[in-house]
């Protein structure tokens, strides 16, 4: 400090604080040697209190007005001071200013995540972030536990203490609530209160200090959680999987169509598609997606089988049903069988059998 510097100190008796900041908790009035003066003016603006300091012990506190320091508004420094019958001559004290009002938008989150044993998704992490507001309501526990001889103290000299007491809190909190990790955006709120609730109980009696607000912005899966939610949500909404692929296919080959730089690759890729999109269509409408229609019943066989005199007789290949066909053993109302028929037929009405039982052409004429 320069000459004039601590001349103008010796000088000014008039004691404020003109606080430019959002975030100071305690500030400590500079004054050379912690020199005041008798009758020098105290001026404590709203949202502040002055804390007088002497020789490391808390003296008088001044809420908000505007005071004249004399020996009857100080009464506790009077008695520090041994003073009997008032005071002329400069006193050593020092003036700690700390401020009474809500210093918001402090933001807390997760460093780690939050283990948590859910209902439906098993053990999964939780991250979690939000916002709280600080504010002073004991300036002397908060000088003596947490500012000591700092000339200024910042809410972030105490950020880390309290994003700590928070995060804890809030692990607590959801482990003992035990609520789904898909209905905790419905309760923010009510884990906000709680989790607010647990941090007041440590450091207003202890600290001196108030969370007015804690709010819970976000809890949040891991990536790949999130990823499997959204996946299946989709799966969900298209309903019927064969018919949104039939719509994809649909819209594939529209795209092919209009695409008149694709060549022939293109033209394959939508003959390709066509064939899969009939082959979809052609399925039955409650089968399962992917499944292919059920293989035509086999071709009728070679072979035979005879019922003649109430017993039944073979099998017989074709050539066997000819000759036996030549010579009048089977007849057209003679019962056969094979191999793909439904049920015993007469031989006059198989197919492969009939031609057989055509009336022989007339002799030609002479």
């Amino acid at each position: 400090m320069g000459l004039f510097d601590k001349l103008r100190g010796e000088l000014v008796d008039i004691v404020e604080w003109l606080d430019h900041t959002r975030d100071t908790l305690v500030w400590r009035f500079p004054r050379y040697h912690n020199q005041i003066k008798n009758g020098a003016q105290l001026i404590v603006r709203p949202g502040q209190v002055a804390v007088f300091v002497h020789r490391g012990a808390l003296a008088d506190v001044f809420e908000p007005g505007h005071y004249e320091l004399r020996t009857d508004n100080l009464p506790i420094l009077s008695t520090l001071q041994g003073w009997k019958h008032g005071f002329d001559s400069p006193f050593k004290a020092e003036i700690y200013f700390v401020t009474t009002r809500q210093i918001t938008d402090l933001k807390w989150g997760t460093p780690n995540p939050i283990m948590l044993r859910d209902p439906e998704f098993g053990p999964i992490r939780l991250r979690a972030f939000g916002t709280y507001a600080l504010k002073a309501t004991q300036p002397q526990a908060l000088l003596k536990e947490l500012v000591g001889t700092d000339a200024v103290f910042d809410a972030d000299e105490i950020h880390e203490l309290l994003r700590g007491m928070i995060n804890e809190s809030l692990a607590d909190v959801i482990g003992t609530a035990k609520i789904a990790a898909l209905d905790l955006a419905a309760n923010y709120q009510e884990l906000a209160a709680l989790v607010r609730r647990k941090v007041i109980e440590r450091v207003d009696d202890e600290y001196g200090l108030d969370l007015p607000q804690l709010l819970i912005v976000n809890i949040s899966l891991p990536e790949e959680v999130e990823k499997a939610l959204d996946t299946r949500t989709s799966m969900s909404m298209i309903g019927d999987m064969n018919r949104f692929q039939q719509y994809q296919m649909g819209q594939a080959m529209t795209q092919a169509a209009s695409n008149p730089s694709g060549g022939g690759a293109a033209d394959g890729m939508g003959l390709g598609m066509g064939f899969a999109m009939a082959n979809r269509m052609m399925q039955p409408q409650g089968g399962a997606p992917g499944m292919a229609p059920p293989p035509p019943p086999p071709p009728a066989g070679t072979t035979f089988h005879v019922t003649i005199n109430g017993q039944t007789s073979g099998p017989f290949n074709m050539a066997q049903m000819t000759d036996g066909i030549a010579h009048g053993q089977v007849k057209a109302d003679t019962l056969v069988w094979s191999a793909g028929m439904s049920g015993w037929t007469p031989a006059g009405s198989v197919p492969q059998l009939a031609p057989h039982f055509a009336p022989a052409p007339p002799p030609p004429p002479k």
